[in-house]
């Protein structure tokens, strides 16, 4: 999906195309990621899905002729994909291959907004919450209770470990730090070149995650059933690739305020997915939890007065002569 010229008024038909697909393949990919990693490491399937994605993105790019990034850049771009595709992506992987449900990954993941304005808060000189942000504060960490309290203490019951459900909070945590951390970081110039290198170096700390866990040795013939590796290639293509290209046609074609409205969409998505593809239980405390966090995603935004874009599978957006983002979901 090209971007048109950005002094016309882009075609109404073009943009309910690009918030479809942001919609529909972003709050998909949890799903996709449940099945991914069904009897597969899930280190090792998300390593394969963003050196696959940054590489042929990287090839095209360098193809096309744009510049080779610097050592720095390439250093910048590895901490950005360690904390956002390991601590992001990664981790969530590894919480549904637990048996965290792809319904609840996702509304958990979306609390991420809400790290990013308590980074922001406790920051020197940082930025002190409003009332409509602090009431959107504490309905968004009263939703992750409500969907995270009953799971973790039904599996200490059952004497099963309840690390899934633990995780993903933290998860979230480190790809709110990353996106912080992206906003001043060295990385070059093409918007597009940046989101490979942080793919290539993600990718890279995932294989080394796989090495150091072991599950390398687990990789065989039979871990890549035809669900698995349908998956695999749904999440590298559209997830990683033509999800991203619609969400960069966005900011460069509407105001940032709708491109991320995503980030109230995507969980509802994933939640009706989830239900309907994966049998995945939607109890009315789930519904519930859900309609509780997306309202504090939304106070939180609004209140803010910019909205902040989540992820996972969340493309920061930097202010740098127009909006452009860094890392497709």
């Amino acid at each position: 999906m090209s971007a048109t010229n950005t002094h016309q008024q882009p075609a109404r038909a073009a943009v309910l195309a690009n918030l479809f697909a942001v919609y529909l393949i972003w709050g998909s990919t949890y799903l996709a990621i449940h099945f991914a990693v069904q009897g597969a490491p899930p280190f090792v399937m998300m390593a394969i899905r963003f050196l696959i994605a940054g590489g042929l993105l990287y090839t095209v790019l360098r193809l096309r002729g744009t510049a080779r990034p610097t050592w720095q850049q390439w250093r910048s771009g590895a901490i950005i994909g360690a904390l956002l595709l390991f601590g992001g992506n990664g981790m969530v992987a590894w919480a549904e291959s637990q048996g965290v449900p792809s319904s609840l990954a996702a509304l958990l993941v979306s609390m991420t907004p809400i790290w990013m304005t308590l980074i922001d808060w406790l920051r020197p000189h940082g930025l002190r919450p409003t009332w409509g942000i602090a009431v959107g504060l504490l309905l968004g960490f009263g939703g992750v209770a409500l969907l995270v309290g009953p799971n973790v203490v039904q599996d200490l019951n059952s004497n099963s470990p309840a690390w899934g459900f633990l995780v993903i909070p933290f998860s979230s945590l480190a790809w709110a730090i990353g996106s912080i951390y992206a906003r001043n970081a060295t990385m070059p110039k093409s918007s597009l070149m940046g989101t490979s290198v942080e793919m290539l170096g993600g990718g890279l700390v995932l294989a080394i995650a796989a090495l150091i866990t072991g599950e390398v040795g687990q990789v065989n013939a039979n871990i890549f059933t035809l669900t698995s590796t349908s998956a695999l290639l749904y999440l590298i293509l559209f997830g990683s690739l033509v999800g991203y290209s619609a969400y960069t046609w966005l900011l460069q074609n509407t105001p940032l305020s709708l491109a991320s409205t995503y980030a109230y969409v995507n969980p509802v998505v994933a939640v009706g997915l989830g239900w309907a593809l994966a049998h995945e239980s939607l109890t009315p405390l789930t519904l519930v939890a859900a309609a509780i966090i997306v309202a504090s995603v939304c106070l939180i935004t609004t209140f803010r007065g910019h909205a902040t874009t989540p992820v996972p599978e969340a493309v920061l957006a930097e202010e740098a002569q127009g909006t452009a983002p860094h890392l497709a979901e």
